[in-house]
């Protein structure tokens, strides 16, 4: 394993969408052991293959729960809320910023995990805003490009809520 370098705003390669993985060689299996280093040493809780300069759709999310690292080839979402949620996020490509961004309250995304199988996640809370942000980044899409303006008395209800989550 090996920590990788990870592409800063900026960089072309973070505008450039991914193209699929038609095969889990050595490869794949190399790039997914080193993004797994390259995310803990970041403290990330999500990285796609393109922050570390690889245009494969590949994503790794870790939420520090009770699911643990999931590794995901070749993720689609099937299915969205049309339910949104507001929420502050940041971006290990996008060094000390942050902003609102509204995503869906859930998700349900299929993909391959590193044996090939196919698998589905089921996803609400924030668990979905990282799921969704890690895929924009295989479509070239950074969180900046979603930032919404949020007014004074939306920003002092979300400042409410984060409070109550954390008592």
């Amino acid at each position: 394993m090996a920590k990788r370098q990870i592409r800063i705003e900026g960089d072309p390669i973070l505008r450039k969408k991914s193209r699929e993985v038609t095969e889990i060689n050595n490869r794949i299996e190399e790039l997914l052991k080193d993004m797994e280093e390259t995310l803990y040493d970041a403290d990330g809780l999500g990285l796609a293959a393109p922050q570390v300069g690889v245009l494969r759709r590949v994503v790794l999310v870790d939420m520090r729960d009770d699911t643990g690292l999931i590794k995901m080839i070749n993720p689609q979402i099937v299915e969205k809320s049309e339910d949104l949620q507001l929420n502050i996020e940041g971006c290990l490509s996008v060094p000390e910023q942050s902003g609102y961004v509204e995503r869906p309250e859930k998700l349900v995304v299929e993909y391959l995990d590193e044996n090939g199988k196919e698998q589905k996640l089921e996803c609400d809370g924030y668990k979905a805003v990282c799921v969704s942000h890690e895929l924009d980044h295989l479509d070239g899409i950074l969180y900046i490009d979603k930032v919404v303006e949020v007014d004074e008395e939306t920003l002092r209800e979300l400042e409410k809520r984060e409070e109550l989550e954390e008592s």
